[in-house]
């Protein structure tokens, strides 16, 4: 029997909670990615949030080829690189769709400054995480406002974080479905569908950089590291995350809230 979303007033546990999350991972696992996408957009508001990466732009492709109704958003950190932030104008260009972008709010970067140092993230796990709620989390949940599905673009081979991550899970910090409809999918599959559909990536990935995030925070990996052994290389914490995909599934341990960082004046 199909699944039937229900409007947000009515939504109850029972229908549209972890109860449904569980029936669609086992229902995404047998359709085509293209299947995957549709079957999604048909639930309720789907929100796809991209950061331009591999992943994600394969992703962006099959939601204009099959004409999706989801949101597709990304957050402009301010410090993200300048290949990233150009491909965002070729990505719309090219597909003839509308990203959205979510910027942080100024009084929050001028606070973690403050406190911090701009480039304080170097110094502390706190305040790397500081930065990343800032600039990540605090755009994310503005994006995710009255979203009924959040599609990412997650991949189990990504890291061992992700080794674990289903197609579909019930997202309780945020009420929401949370969809990963390439969390099965390699990488190799996945650089072959972008060669053979032109989808247009990141030129950094040709200089070895796989995952791509704050310009600050991405190196180039050295061959035989994994993925996303470029991210916040400094920290020895190998479980190491910006914050938006932590939870029990991803991580193994619940995500938890950073408090807003403010600046203080005289």
């Amino acid at each position: 029997m199909p699944l039937h979303h229900q409007p947000p007033a009515a939504n109850t546990p029972e229908t549209f909670g972890p109860e449904l999350a569980a029936q669609l991972n086992a229902e995404l696992a047998a359709l085509p990615l293209p299947g995957r996408i549709l079957r999604i957009a048909s639930l309720g508001r789907a929100v796809f949030t991209t950061s331009l990466g591999l992943e994600d732009q394969v992703l962006t492709s099959i939601i204009a080829a099959t004409q999706a109704d989801m949101r597709i958003v990304t957050l402009d950190t301010g410090r993200l690189f300048a290949e990233t932030e150009k491909l965002i104008g070729d990505t719309q260009a090219h597909y003839g769709l509308s990203i959205e972008v979510f910027k942080p709010w100024k009084d929050e970067v001028d606070g973690f400054i403050a406190l911090y140092g701009e480039n304080g993230f170097y110094d502390s796990v706190e305040a790397r995480h500081a930065c990343c709620h800032a600039r990540k989390l605090q755009p994310l949940g503005r994006a995710l406002e009255n979203a009924d599905i959040w599609v990412t673009g997650l991949r189990r081979g990504q890291s061992g974080n992700r080794a674990n991550a289903p197609l579909a899970e019930w997202d309780a910090d945020r009420s929401l479905l949370k969809i990963n409809p390439l969390a099965d999918q390699t990488l190799e599959a996945l650089q072959a569908r972008a060669l053979a559909d032109d989808v247009p990536v990141n030129p950094l990935h040709a200089k070895g950089y796989p995952s791509i995030g704050c310009e600050p925070c991405t190196r180039a990996i050295k061959p035989g590291e994994p993925e996303r052994a470029g991210r916040w290389w400094w920290e020895q914490d190998e479980r190491r995350e910006c914050g938006l995909h932590l939870s029990a599934s991803v991580s193994g341990s619940r995500a938890q809230g950073q408090p807003k960082v403010t600046a203080v004046t005289s």
